[in-house]
Parts: C-alpha cells; sequence; structure tokens
C-alpha cells in the first residue's frame, strides 16, 4: 500500500512539474530559446508532455526499488547473528544455534503467544525409573521407623545388582524391597518386568558379551526396558517373529505373533507373545485414562489404589503408564489372526478395520500396575519464563502428560505461582460443563465480561475490507492460570465453544493443556492466529510437535533425544530451551529496532535526493535539468545514503 502511495506521489510531483512547463513555455520559454531551444512543431502542450516523462526518470529515485534487495541483505545479516552467537551455543552436544530462514528475524521482536511443549522442551527428557506401583504396592520411596517419608539423595544407598551380570551399571535405583519381591518370585512382580521387557519397540545392540546398549525410540521406553534389565527380565535379542528374554538367568523365547502399534490416538501399545510353554498372552502399556476403560470389572479395587499412587507420582512431576495383560484362548486368536491379516492387506479401509480389531482384542485387561519416570527440567527454564513473562508474553504450554504432572511442572518452572490470584481447572466431561466451568472462570477474573463471547469485525482496510474476524484482549486485574485437560479441550475447540476458550484463556497468563494430541496442538495455535492480532510462537523438539510448529507464525526445534524432525520443520533452532530469551528479547528485539530505523532511515535519504530536483525544477524553467552530474547521483546514491543505513540497521543496538 505503501508503495502505491509513493507511485501516485511520483505522479502528482511530475504533473505539478508538466503543468509548470506548459505555463512557462507559454509565458517565458520565447525569452529563453538561446539557452533552451524547442525542437519545431513542439508546442506547449507535446512539452508539457515529454517534460511528465523526463521528470518520471530524474525523480524516480523516490520509488523505494532498492528496498527490497536491501532489505534482504539486512535479514541476512541479522541471520548470521544468531548463527554466530557463542551465548545460543551448546558446548555438550556442539550444537550453535541457527537461522533457518532469513525473513522472520524481525517478526521475532514482536511475539505475543508462545505455545510450548513439556517434554524435551522444558525438560532434558533424559528419562530415569524411580518409581512402580505393582498389585497395589507402590514401590521406590523410602520410609524410616516412624513411617516417615525419608528424602533421597545422592548419598542414599543404592540397591546392589551385582547378582545380575546383565544388569547395566548405570542404572540408580534405591528401594531394596523391589529387588526382593522380584528375586523371591513374586507372580505379579515378575509378570510387571516380563511385560517391560516383552512390550516396547527397542532394538538390543552387542558389541561384546554382555554389554547391552539399547536403541530406543523414545527415552520413556528406553528407560522402562533398563529397568526390567536390572530387575533380572533381560530383553536380549529379537527376529520379526520372536523375542529373546533372559529371565532371572533363564534363556526364554517368545514367540511374537503380533504388535498393536503405539500412536497419538491409541496412546498405548500391545503385543501378544507365546510363551514356550505354550501359553498366549497380550501384553498392554499407555496412558492410565485409556487403560482404565479397557479393565476388566474384577480390577475395580485394584484401580483405585493404583490410581492413588498415579496421582502421588504425578503429584511429584513424574511421568507415568499403566501396565496390564490378559491371557488369550488359542481358538479365539486364531480366528483373530486370519481377520488381521485379512485387516493388514486390505486396500480400503486399513486403517479402520486395524484399530476395531485392536480395540476389541484389548478388552478385559488385568491390571498390573503403574511404572513412574524422572524426567529433569533443563537448565534455566524457570528463569527464562520469568523473564519471558516480564515482557508480557503469554506462555501456553500444550503437553501429553498427565494434569498432575502437567501441574506440578509448571509450578517448578515458574509458570504457576503460589502468588497468582486463582488458577483455574477445566475438567468437564460435557460440552455443556465446559462453557460452565470456562464461563465461571471468566466471571471471576471479571465481573463486569459480558456472557457470551462476541466477535467484533476488523476495521476496514483502504482498498479492501477485511472479513476477519478478532476477539479484543480483555482488562484482568492480577494474573490468572488455566489448566484444562484432554477431554474438556476437544469439546471446547469444538466450534461452538472456541471463542469460549480463547477469551477466558487470553484472560489468564499461563495456559496448561494436558493430555493433548498433535493435532490438538496445531488446533489451538490456529486458534489464537485466526481471533488474535497477534504473532506467534511455537516450539518444540519431536515429530508430535512439527504439526503445532508449522501452524504458527514462527517455529522454533530443539535439537534433543527425539531425533530431527522438530528442528527440520522450523525457523529457528537450538538445544536448550533458555536459549529462547535471547533470541526474542535480544536478536529479536534488535531485528525489529532496527528495521523500523532503516524503512524511516531509508524513506527519508530517497525523498531528500528526489526533492532537491523537485525545487531545482523552479529555478530551470522546468525544463527536466538535473542538478548533479550523473556520476555525483550513482555516488551519492551508493556510498553517502546507501552505505550509512545498510551499516546503521546491520549494527544499531
Amino acid at each position: 500500500v505503501l508503495v502505491l502511495f509513493i507511485f501516485g506521489f511520483l505522479a502528482c510531483m511530475c504533473s505539478i512539474l508538466a503543468i509548470g512547463n506548459a505555463i512557462w513555455e507559454v509565458k517565458e520559454g520565447s525569452v529563453f530559446t538561446a539557452f533552451l531551444p524547442r525542437p519545431p512543431g513542439v508546442n506547449a502542450a507535446f512539452s508539457a508532455f515529454l517534460t511528465f516523462w523526463s521528470y518520471v526518470i530524474i525523480l524516480n529515485t523516490v520509488v523505494p526499488i532498492s528496498l527490497y534487495v536491501s532489505v534482504e541483505i539486512i535479514r541476512l545479516g541479522n541471520s548470521f547473528y544468531i548463527d554466530w552467537d557463542r551465548k545460543m551455543y551448546y558446548p555438550k552436544n556442539d550444537t550453535p544455534a541457527q537461522a533457518r530462514t532469513t525473513t522472520l528475524n524481525e517478526e521475532l521482536g514482536q511475539i505475543k503467544y508462545i505455545f510450548s511443549d513439556k517434554t524435551g522442551t522444558l525438560t532434558q527428557n533424559i528419562m530415569s525409573f524411580n518409581k512402580c506401583s505393582i498389585n497395589g504396592k507402590s514401590y521406590g520411596e523410602l520410609f524410616d521407623f516412624s513411617g516417615q517419608r525419608v528424602e533421597i539423595t545422592e548419598k542414599t544407598e543404592r540397591v546392589d545388582f551385582s547378582w545380575n551380570q546383565l544388569a547395566d551399571p548405570k542404572f540408580i535405583f534405591h528401594d531394596h524391597g523391589l529387588v526382593e519381591t522380584v528375586r523371591e518370585g513374586n507372580l505379579e512382580a515378575q509378570t510387571f518386568f516380563r511385560l517391560l521387557a516383552l512390550c516396547h519397540t527397542v532394538m538390543p545392540e552387542e558389541k561384546k558379551e554382555g554389554e547391552l546398549y539399547y536403541q530406543a525410540q523414545s527415552p520413556d521406553e528406553g528407560a522402562l526396558v533398563t529397568a526390567a534389565r536390572n530387575f533380572g527380565f533381560v530383553f536380549r535379542s529379537r527376529t520379526p517373529e520372536t523375542i529373546m528374554v533372559v529371565e532371572m538367568g533363564r534363556p526364554v523365547t517368545y514367540d511374537l505373533l503380533a504388535v498393536l502399534d503405539f500412536n497419538n490416538v491409541r496412546k498405548r501399545m500391545s503385543v501378544i507373545v507365546r510363551s514356550p510353554e505354550g501359553k498366549l498372552t497380550l501384553f498392554c502399556k499407555g496412558a492410565d485414562t485409556i487403560i482404565y476403560e479397557r479393565l476388566h470389572p474384577s480390577c475395580s479395587k485394584l484401580m483405585e489404589v493404583t490410581t492413588g499412587h498415579l496421582n502421588e507420582y504425578a503429584g511429584d512431576g513424574l511421568r507415568t503408564l499403566a501396565l496390564a495383560y490378559k491371557d488369550l484362548d488359542e481358538s479365539y486368536m486364531e480366528d483373530w489372526r486370519k481377520r488381521h491379516h485379512e485387516a493388514s492387506t486390505a486396500m480400503d479401509g486399513r486403517e479402520e478395520r486395524l484399530d476395531e480389531l485392536y480395540e476389541e482384542i484389548e478388552r478385559d485387561l488385568q491390571l498390573l500396575g503403574a511404572t513412574a519416570v524422572e524426567d529433569k527440567l533443563q537448565d534455566g527454564v524457570p528463569q527464562t519464563i520469568e523473564q519471558l513473562a516480564k515482557a508480557d508474553i503469554k506462555i501456553w504450554v500444550l503437553t501429553g502428560d498427565k494434569q498432575e504432572t502437567a501441574e506440578n511442572i509448571g509450578y517448578s518452572c515458574n509458570m504457576l505461582r503460589e502468588e497468582m490470584k486463582d488458577i483455574f481447572v477445566v475438567a468437564a466431561n460435557t460440552a455443556e460443563g465446559v462453557r460452565e466451568e470456562l464461563q465461571s472462570a471468566r466471571r471471576k477474573m471479571c465481573p463486569e465480561a459480558p456472557e457470551e463471547a462476541t466477535v467484533i469485525e476488523a476495521r476496514a482496510g483502504l482498498f479492501w475490507r477485511l472479513k476477519t474476524e478478532t476477539v479484543e484482549d480483555e482488562k484482568v486485574d492480577g494474573e490468572y492460570g488455566l489448566v484444562i485437560n484432554g477431554h474438556s479441550l476437544a469439546f471446547a475447540l469444538e466450534k461452538e465453544l472456541q471463542l469460549e476458550l480463547l477469551r477466558t484463556a487470553c484472560m489468564c497468563q499461563t495456559v496448561i493443556c494436558c493430555r493433548v494430541t498433535p493435532l490438538q496442538k496445531a488446533q489451538v495455535v490456529e486458534l489464537v492466529k485466526k481471533y488474535k492480532q497477534a504473532v506467534t510462537l511455537a516450539i518444540g523438539d519431536g515429530a508430535n510437535d512439527v504439526s503445532m510448529i508449522k501452524a504458527a507464525h514462527i517455529g522454533v526445534g530443539i535439537s534433543g533425544q527425539e531425533g530431527m524432525q522438530a528442528v527440520l520443520s522450523s525457523d529457528f533452532s537450538f538445544a536448550q530451551f533458555r536459549y529462547l530469551q535471547r533470541l526474542l528479547l535480544v536478536h529479536g528485539r534488535w531485528s525489529y529496532l532496527r528495521m523500523c530505523k532503516f524503512l524511516r532511515y531509508f524513506f527519508y535519504k530517497n525523498f531528500t535526493f528526489t526533492f532537491v530536483h523537485f525545487w531545482y525544477a523552479f529555478f530551470c524553467g522546468f525544463s527536466a535539468q538535473t542538478v548533479y552530474d550523473e556520476w555525483f547521483i550513482t555516488l551519492f546514491n551508493l556510498v553517502y545514503t546507501a552505505l550509512p543505513v545498510l551499516g546503521m540497521s546491520l549494527f544499531d543496538q
């Protein structure tokens, strides 16, 4: 629009000078023919026409043709600063920050909303097996004689695994009771670790005899298989049809009949195996909410006890999984395998048919217990979040973890703080319930706010009317937090409730969404992008964050433990969350201010240079003469004006 204005302005200037030329030629032209001879047959009107185009050529410097080139040079220079920044270099992994695009540097200085994953982004994604619940009994905590919980430190005595030749020497555990339970031959404890040794997608690597290394797709799986290994159930090798496990020193080979894969919708994984004795078993591990829906009614008492343990673990910020199994009948299994083969080779509706078969067999499971894995926070995360909050940037965490785990991490990250006026939890199971909870939260934050979400049409553009809708920010007294679980979020993202969710969430300083799928992550980002006139940034480290990273205006990838998919989809990448502070508040701010100053300076130098010619026209009879020699024009534009502008916009701090 600005460039069109400038073209219009150029046309106006040339028209004024052409009219001036016509008047001059009529009134004074004959007096000055010795200096400015008029070609034969050219009248005043035609002379004015020629003068118009002559002045278009002379005054064309007012049109910023070189602006785009200069802008690209500045953006390139500012992106090099990000690549070269030693304060964003992570020596442990030899990973520098990387600007993977050169067109978004100044956008970094205008971020209003940050959407972050939790695992691997705020945390280290280096997992350690800490606690577990087996058949209603919790292990992994230490108590003194009075029954008080003892805090575990580095000096606390570790469990000695020397009885197990294949144990991992790096594995640390402090509760001796669990080892004794397993070695005594407790059936449930042994089945628990047998499940961990069989139900996974880990690949083993044995460089020397007894030196086992596990290649795991996710650190959680690696931690659980390593735990099983230390407690006497060592996953040794696998083929497409078999899994070989060393159980309490005795090699056992299981026939692998089917693998029911994990995905972000199923949130569970199962394997069906046949033991050497011919017994058929389905082993399943997954999110507690998903497993609980598929348990046999006889497990209700055990489920209550295990839920208590799970809530306790999640309250400590641990990542939890529930484990269950089911014995299968040979004749049923034969029929199921036939149908499974037909479904997996079908040309149409393969995924749907397989999902139906998985649902059918993963029913009436027997609960075994639960695992709890610790994932420590990255260095500097609380301080970074505090600084970003001071810059009035709102942070939303979108995680697949349990609500309690997410809340605990929220407190340890400084996102949820004790001094907040209130932290609202939305956990309803119906659309109407979600609406009521969102409206009730809004009433508490702002009693004067209207009940129903209103939509305001954006102001009209100059040449066309923009039909986008925006939701305005509402003023709130004090800071609030919002925690919303997966079920409620699914209802809140439906068309009728979208604006309710957005209005309530945007009034809060911090929003945490739990048990979300990758698709929901992207939907939340799209919702804010659509209705808020704000620049958004999404940051994540894994393949499940790719949709969110692509949905936001700016995507940041963290090169961590989960491969490079997030980095390859991102605009900027680095190794630690804490570098986000420097990226936004230093590089982003400088790039933004430099670009603003550059544009003003650029237009100033162009107009100054051009107006001299406009002014001179009144002294040279509007004859389209130039003040300067051509060499001066070229050098002035290049050396005296372009270089200072570029210098300032690359080095100004």
